[in-house]
């Protein structure tokens, strides 16, 4: 049990954050447009990068300096774009509204942008393979399974709370002020944790 729970709190503490993945999710749910599907793919994605990560992946990638380089400064530039992204949409004109009018999306689209999201971020492998890959390789082989549910479990509840939760809130984001402020928060961390990554703290 202190196994598992330990996996479940570093994996809470790890993907509460207004991520790229996070975000992208909170504009779906506001905008009420496949939240399922969203929710879903976060969901896997996570589940099966925390099995490579705890199976040994991220204990092979902390052990080779050229893997967290790449990974480190990958992670920074794809946080910093993102970043100055969201804070040149607070200059924007419009908000929510502009965003619905642009018209329905597709499963297809929904799902390649939930794609590029997840996958085309290193700071994603960085918090699944590598941190918490690295825990977890270092439990005892019979415990790893345990501590690897405690982290998808702590995945399944956030994606769910935020994705459904956010639907509820689609009234309120409606007005270009509010959903101006997402874009501030959203901003302000992309831009801390690519400085976090860069300097290596």
């Amino acid at each position: 049990m202190n196994t598992y729970l330990n996996g479940l709190l570093l994996g809470a503490g790890l993907i509460v954050a207004i991520g790229a993945q996070n975000a992208h999710l909170l504009r779906m749910g506001i905008m009420r447009q496949h939240v399922g599907l969203t929710v879903a793919v976060c969901i896997l994605i996570d589940i099966v990068l925390i099995c490579v990560g705890v199976a040994g992946v991220g204990a092979l990638v902390q052990s080779s300096p050229l893997a967290l380089a790449v990974a480190r400064w990958g992670g920074a530039a794809f946080l910093l774009w993102y970043g100055l992204r969201s804070w040149r949409a607070v200059f924007a004109s419009g908000g929510l509204q502009v965003a619905a009018d642009a018209g329905q999306l597709t499963r297809r689209q929904a799902l390649t942008s939930v794609l590029m999201l997840s996958l085309l971020n290193p700071h994603l492998y960085l918090d699944t393979v590598v941190l918490l890959g690295g825990v977890g390789g270092g439990f005892p082989a019979h415990e790893r399974p345990l501590f690897a549910c405690g982290a998808m479990t702590a995945s399944i509840i956030w994606f769910v709370c935020l994705g459904y939760g956010a639907t509820r809130l689609s009234a309120f984001f409606a007005r270009p002020k509010a959903w101006k402020c997402i874009d501030v928060v959203t901003g302000v961390t992309m831009l801390a944790l690519s400085a976090t990554i860069a300097v290596g703290h």
